[in-house]
């Protein structure tokens, strides 16, 4: 398969809110819901010479914690590992938003 960047992943509220109850549901009240990465983060990725996209990979730190590891994907649908990489991410809880379909 070839990667162009212009691949849709759009989602309805009403299906990501399903996916993210069910998530609070199976994990319980004190896991990590989510987290921020910041625009610069994204753009330092995304701004890599031959990056189309971004792919995510799950991780989990030295406290069993979550972590999402971020890296820059070309056209190949190969990762830009010797790139810019992402994973520290601001998570809620602590830094939660405001209650919202997504995170109540």
């Amino acid at each position: 398969m070839e990667f162009t960047g212009e691949e849709k992943h759009s989602i309805s509220l009403t299906d990501a809110s399903k996916l993210t109850e069910a998530y609070r549901e199976a994990e319980g009240g004190e896991a990590i819901l989510g987290g921020y990465f910041s625009k610069s983060a994204l753009s330092a990725i995304l701004n890599q010479a031959s990056c189309i996209g971004i792919r995510y990979y799950y991780g989990l730190d030295e406290s069993s914690n979550p972590r999402i590891i971020l890296t820059g994907v070309d056209t190949e649908g190969d990762d830009i590992y010797e790139g810019e990489l992402a994973e520290i991410a601001i998570h809620c809880p602590p830094f939660c938003p405001k209650l919202n379909p997504l995170n109540s």
